[in-house]
């Protein structure tokens, strides 16, 4: 195998090897064997072109043209296109399938679900990677440049991961793979320079820089080598140990700096479960994450409660700065809680098993908990009612992961008379729990206005809030809808009447804390499944976020506008009187939108995200797409006719000279091969000069060119080969069978000599470009001269045709 060839190979091997430091951020590890695969084709696509050989940029370009059109071919058809035919296929949703994976990459949690959309930006990222280690160091020849693209690979699935105990593997992978590059490169220039410095080879060992001696010892310089790569890894990997002032240093993980929970005045600070609710939610996988068993009459009634965000600054919600307690052995009372409602509620028993993969620091429990029974370090933070893990040590936190707890509860059953009787809230609770931002757009306040027209309590402004989302105000639930949080979200929301629970959640609470309701959102789980052997499996898609509503007497209750199938609303919260249709606030989303039915899952239009979910019943008939359903054909073609303009246009001096330079070396004649070289050397900035004998212009290119001696004298055997056919007697053979082969090897010679931006210019605006204004010129004379020859030859036979 030749030394290229090897580098090629250890090219594509530190990529590869470097890549598996993105494996924490997904679930699934099955995108490397893809990655690694394509990675083979595009390095054996280089190495191929530089045999031709290629100039470099084409020898890029082609890698790239390759790499893209494998993509498409393995991603092309997935994404939800709306396009037709085979550029549809291959363009329109391939790009929907890109942007889809951004928006993933946005909205789940690491580790994040293999999706289609996030298995091709790894692949493709892991692609421009290799793309970009092969060019420098094989094209180029500059591997120590090569780690540049490596190490910002390493740097952002480390930074993403957070670092930890994997990450030491991976670090130890890709400096493995970036000296071994090192290494593979270092050999092959000392191949080239022939007798190694250094000690001596012992008998028997080839005389080459590259030998190894008796018993395969290698020679001074691949020794010294590896002891100084040895070193650099141990460094890298000892001195951030070391010294405690560089902190975690190149393999340090993240901080979770702004939540600490260790002593008696640790405090929880803002936390937004925003994204990975929504990626819960669009999971694919659909893990459970949950499982657990409880003696509740009313398991359907059982949501699994995480924390609650009780601060709304406008931008978004999030839990509010609240200090922490030893986790006492019975939990105190819940607040707002009297003795009517308590009397009628049930005292349940369940017992939560964790899976291995969930690592929540805030521990699932029904509310309101009475008590819980769990080991590890947790504390309890009284106004949310919620466990939180305790510092454990550096970077390190108690979570759920795995645990298995039980937890006492109350199952409340609050009457909607109860509700509506309730009294005056504290004024504590009012005050906090009331509070708007000014910046909250005036629509909000005035819709839950309309919406509760006639209402004379707040029960029934709480049941009219949640009907008009969940039932009569024509909102569609979808969850690939942005889970935007500025002040504009609700008021969008409400104009756009589509979203997911967020969305809904997020409203009906600002909206409730406009009537003056006291009100915050609960994020936790819904009931579950339950199985055949009475246990109940909780899954990332049964994900939610639901409004809390205060009345005094009752507390905390739980409401539900949420407009999705498999949620049911309390049966105190129910409408106890047909709910009138209040007054839009906002139009509809279009006017083709028919009116939606009492129940959630008859709307006759189903979102994408729904009928991933299986949540859209019976099928229904296709729509028909609208105008703006994606992209056109006529539009895509449009784009794609001036990207292929705007990026070509600049490389046609390069596409010309190409393939003039084929044409000319595939005749095999010895002048037309010396105008090839002359050209060559002309790109450079060498200009030709016909005065000069094809010997004494031989040697000129030479010393312009400042050739090496191999290239120079492939120049040298061309001009002799001129010199034969010019003097040589008639019949004589003056050509060669290696005659293209040396023009190209000295035009290689002249490329790698120059500086790099005459060699820019000599590949992409070549000066013997000339030759094509020079033709142009030639020809338009030649027509200009033959027009001019036939007006004047019909002048003068005019004159003679009127004198007969």
């Amino acid at each position: 195998m030749s030394g290229r060839a090897k580098l090629t190979l250890f090219a594509a091997l530190a990529t590869l090897l470097t890549s598996w430091s993105l494996s924490p951020l997904v679930d699934s590890q099955a995108w490397l064997l893809q990655a690694g695969l394509l990675l083979i084709v595009q390095s054996a696509v280089g190495a191929g072109a530089r045999r031709v050989p290629l100039a470099r940029t084409l020898t890029v370009a082609a890698q790239l043209l390759v790499s893209l059109l494998l993509l498409a071919f393995l991603y092309a058809g997935k994404g939800e296109s709306t396009g037709d035919g085979p550029l549809a296929y291959l363009v329109t949703d391939f790009g929907a399938l890109f942007g889809q994976g951004v928006r993933d990459v946005g909205e789940f949690a690491i580790p994040a679900p293999l999706t289609d959309g996030i298995k091709l930006l790894l692949v493709s990222g892991v692609l421009l990677i290799g793309l970009l280690v092969d060019t420098l160091a094989v094209t180029l020849r500059t591997a120590a440049a090569a780690g540049l693209p490596l190490l910002a690979l390493y740097s952002v699935a480390a930074g993403l991961s957070g670092g930890g105990d994997a990450s030491w593997i991976s670090f130890l992978l890709a400096g493995c793979g970036y000296l071994l590059l090192l290494l593979s490169e270092g050999r092959d220039r000392l191949a080239q320079w022939g007798r190694v410095f250094g000690a001596a080879p012992r008998r028997g060992a080839a005389d080459s820089g590259l030998a190894s001696g008796a018993g395969g010892q290698a020679t001074a310089p691949v020794k010294f080598g590896r002891r100084i790569g040895a070193v650099a890894l141990g460094l890298a990997l000892v001195v951030p140990a070391v010294l405690p002032s560089l902190g975690g240093g190149l393999l340090g993980g993240t901080q979770e700096g702004d939540e600490s929970g260790s002593g008696p005045g640790g405090t929880i600070t803002a936390v937004n479960p925003l994204v990975s609710l929504q990626s819960n939610l669009n999971a694919q996988d659909n893990r459970v994450i949950l499982k657990y068993r409880t003696n509740n009459p009313q398991q359907g009634e059982q949501y699994l409660r995480i924390l609650a965000l009780d601060e709304f600054n406008g931008v978004k919600w999030e839990a509010s700065g609240r200090p922490l307690i030893d986790v006492p052995e019975r939990l105190p009372d819940p607040p707002g809680l009297g003795a009517p409602v308590r009397g009628t509620a049930t005292e349940v028993t369940t017992l939560i098993n964790a899976a291995d993969n969930y690592t929540q620091r805030y521990l699932p429990m029904p509310y309101p908990a009475t008590s819980v029974a769990i080991r590890g370090k947790w504390r309890f933070e009284p106004a949310g009612r919620s466990l939180v893990g305790d510092q454990l040590g550096r970077d390190r936190f108690q979570n759920v992961q795995g645990a298995e707890y039980e937890v006492r509860s109350l199952q409340l059953n609050p009457t909607p008379q109860q509700l509506q009787r309730a009294g005056e809230p504290e004024p504590a609770i009012r005050d906090e729990y009331t509070k708007i931002p000014d910046n909250l757009p005036p629509v909000v306040a005035e819709t839950a206005r309309q919406v509760t027209q006639g209402a004379k309590d707040d029960y029934t402004r709480a049941v009219k809030l949640q009907d008009y989302f969940a039932v009569n105000g024509g909102f569609r639930y979808n969850t690939r809808t942005a889970s935007g949080t500025g002040p504009q979200a609700v008021a969008r929301f409400l104009a756009d009447k589509e979203g997911f629970c967020v969305h809904f959640a997020f409203s009906m609470a600002a909206m409730s804390r406009s009537l003056g309701i006291p009100a915050r959102v609960a994020v936790g789980f819904t009931p579950g499944e339950k199985q055949s052997d009475g246990s109940v499996n909780v899954s990332m898609r049964d994900a939610h976020a639901w409004p809390e509503l205060y009345f005094q007497g009752v507390g905390w209750t739980r409401f539900e506008p949420t407009p999705r199938s498999g949620i049911n609303i309390p049966d105190y919260s129910r409408a106890q009187t047909p709910a009138t249709q209040p007054s839009a606030p906002a139009p509809l989303p279009s006017q083709s939108a028919v009116q939606p039915s009492t129940a959630p899952t008859g709307t006759p239009e189903c979102p994408p995200a729904l009928k991933k979910l299986g949540e859209c019943g019976a099928a229904t008939p296709a729509q028909s797409a609208g105008p703006d359903d994606g992209l056109s054909v006529t539009t895509v073609l449009g784009w794609a006719a001036l990207v292929v303009a705007v990026l070509g246009l600049p490389l046609l001096p390069l596409l010309w000279r190409t393939r003039l330079r084929a044409r000319r070396l595939a005749t095999g004649e010895v002048l037309t091969a010396w105008r090839e070289l002359g050209d060559a050397a002309w790109d450079v900035g060498v200009a030709p000069d016909e005065a000069l004998s094809p010997r004494r212009a031989a040697g000129r290119i030479v010393d312009l060119g400042r050739l090496e001696p191999e290239p120079a004298a492939a120049v040298h055997r061309v001009a002799g080969a001129v010199e034969r056919a010019l003097y040589a007697p008639p019949g004589a053979e003056v050509s060669y069978p290696e005659l293209a082969q040396d023009v190209l090897l000295a035009r290689t010679g002249l490329l790698e000599s120059a500086d790099r931006l005459p060699r820019l210019r000599a590949l992409l605006l070549p000066r013997s470009a000339t030759r094509i204004s020079w033709a142009l010129s030639a020809r338009w004379a030649a027509v200009a001269g033959a027009v001019s020859a036939r007006l004047t030859s019909l002048r003068t036979r005019l004159p003679l045709r009127t004198r007969g």
